[in-house]
Order: structure tokens, then sequence, then C-alpha cells
């Protein structure tokens, strides 16, 4: 296992980011189906909702310029996991966004929040009957035992190999993780963290993916949400503005040309409007670089531990959440440098652009 740690570290600083500069492929997979309803609420079952909001947010991301949805499903069908992770795979995603319910055994009806996953190991229980759940699914299929072989969804040593495959996106995923989870927040959701779970459809797809768990469907109070016009729209909306934002940055760093305009439609009212065609290099004077490494809902003091020590340490606020950046400079490969440390900390650390002291970028 050591070993085996020690190969996905070499993997995951080898390899760059992921992503096409001029069109990100957004592939949306609506969890769940036909006979597989998913979790049940009161009124409703999982599967519906995943589909109403894939097709939502599918839609809101075709107003994007430069992106491309690809769907795993837009009808109530039963699609196997390894056939969403094929479809993924042959339109050449940038990335995969699952989409589903959260359920509980316990306390069901007070469970709250979104929780967002990337591949990894399960590293608790509590992680563990997460697994089995979502990859319950497997064994539904008529001929799991030929298709799957000998992979056991409640055997660890099963995820090894896709541990070292998934190892490459694991930064990229992480990234919009994080980004899905602030804009949810935002949004008004309660934060219940970004995980790492063994997860099949994630582990064979190639490319940064993530398992996003809406709400708590076990909830009354939240299903009602999840069903209702405004709580969609309201999801789909912070997802929307999540994938811009990470196209933003994908962008940024794939860019032959740094100063060119990254997107022609901004998202969000925190958008800032920017150019269509480069910048002048006139335009870059008094541009301040600082790297933002963490969003909190409330004021953190200076020697809070969740800042990790980190010194030179600003605030800015944004659509209600407080968001921290560090190592403030003009000098953009200085700044590069401050954020591969800055990294070792912070994984979903990125630089942001700010000008007359608000940000640009």
């Amino acid at each position: 296992m050591f070993i085996v740690r020690i190969i996905i570290a070499m993997v995951l600083f080898a390899v760059p980011f992921s992503g096409a500069a001029k069109e990100l492929v957004v592939v949306i997979d609506a969890g769940h189906g036909g006979h597989d309803v998913g979790a049940p609420g009161r009124k409703s079952y999982e599967k519906d909702i995943n589909l109403a909001m894939a097709l939502l947010l599918g839609k809101k991301l075709s107003t994007l310029d430069d992106v491309k949805v690809v769907y795993t499903r837009t009808t109530d069908d039963f699609v196997k996991l390894k056939r969403r992770a094929e479809i993924a795979n042959q339109a050449k995603g940038d990335l995969f966004i699952s989409l589903h319910c959260d359920s509980a055994e316990k306390n069901r009806e007070s469970r709250i929040g979104s929780t967002v996953y990337v591949f990894g190991l399960h590293r608790n229980e509590e992680n563990l009957e997460a697994v089995k759940r979502e990859n319950s699914v497997l064994e539904l299929e008529d001929d799991f035992s030929a298709t799957y072989q000998d992979f056991d969804p409640n055997s660890e040593e099963s995820y090894i190999i896709f541990e070292l495959n998934q190892a490459k996106y694991y930064e990229q995923s992480l990234l919009f993780a994080q980004m899905a989870m602030t804009e949810m927040t935002a949004a008004g959701q309660v934060d219940m963290g970004v995980r790492q779970q063994g997860i099949f459809v994630l582990a064979n797809t190639s490319m940064p993916a993530v398992l996003v768990e809406l709400d708590y469907i076990c909830n009354p109070v939240r299903e009602q949400y999840l069903l209702s016009e405004n709580g969609q729209n309201a999801l789909a909306e912070a997802l929307c503005d999540a994938v811009y934002a990470y196209k933003e940055q994908i962008d940024y760093y794939n860019s032959s040309n740094p100063e060119a305009a990254i997107s022609k439609k901004p998202r969000g009212n925190n958008r800032v409007k920017v150019e269509e065609k480069p910048r002048d290099k006139d335009d870059r004077a008094g541009v301040e670089y600082r790297i933002q490494f963490l969003s909190s809902p409330k004021p953190l003091k200076k020697n809070d531990k969740e800042l990790k020590g980190l010194k030179g340490v600003e605030y800015y606020k944004d659509k209600g959440m407080y968001k921290y950046t560090t190592g403030a400079t003009t000098d953009k490969d200085k700044a590069q440098r401050t954020l591969r440390d800055v990294k070792k900390k912070f994984a979903d650390a990125f630089i942001v652009e700010f000008k007359n002291g608000k940000r640009i970028k």
C-alpha cells in the first residue's frame, strides 16, 4: 500500500492541468434511472430529481461560450455504470459531473447539506457506507459478474488500481469540487464537505470527475426544495458558476497568451465582464496577483487554525462569503511560485487578479 501511495504522488505531480483552452466538454451524469430509482423520498425518487437537475444544468451551461454539454442519459432509462463512463470517455470529456441526492439510515428527517466527492479510497466507516450505496447499482445489472469480472464493490483492494488511474486527474477534480462547494454554499446550501470516495463511475472516467450529492432526499423539507423550481434553479446556477470559474482557471494556465481574455460571457453577479480581444499591455498596469486558498461563511481570526499558519493573509467578500488570499504581488512569476508553495497546504488554491482593490479575474 505504501508503494502505491508513492506512485500516486509521482503521477499527480507529474501531470499538468488538463482541459481544452477553446472548448470545455462537460459530461453531465444523472445518477440512477429506470428500474434503479435511487434513494426514495416521501414524494419522489432520487432518479427523477437527478434527471431534472442534469437537464437544467446542461441548459444553463449551453449558454456559455466554448462549452459543450454531453449527457449520459436524458430520459428515465437505466444506464450501466460502465456505459456512463464509456459515454464520457468517447466524448473526450474535460469534466465529469455526476448528480445525486443523499440519504441516510439514522436521523433521516434532520439530515441536511451538500457533499462533493472526488475519487479516492474510503477513509472511514461513513464513507464506506456511501461507497456501498452508490456502487450497489452494479448489482442491479443482469450481467454484473461478466461485465465487471472480479470487481468487488465492497473490497478496498478493488479500488487501488482505480486510484492509480485517477491520480493524474485528482488535483483538477479537487479544484472543481471546491469551486462547486463554494458556489453551492453561497447559494444557501449547508457545506457537508469535499470528500474522497471509491465510486466506480468516477474511477473509470479519463478526466477530472466529481459526484455531487445535492441534498438529503430523506429530509422532507430538503426534498421539497429539491423538487421546487427555485431550489433546482439555485443549485443549477451554482454549479454552472462553478464550471465557469473552473474553465477560467484551466484556460488561464493552458493559454499560450495569458494576457488574453479567458471567457466571452461572464456568469453570476460576481463575474466581471472581460474583453473579447486581448488586453493592451498598458491595461496590465496596476494588476495585483493573489493566491486564493480558502472560503468561509464567517470571518476568521489571524491565528485561526484553518489558515494553517499562512502569513500576509487578506480577505474579500463575495456573495456573503469571506474569501481568503495571500502573497499579494504585481509579479506574475512570483505569484506562480507562491501558488506552488500554498498548494502544499491548500491543494485547491488558485491565482486571482485585483485592480484598484477589486477582483477582476
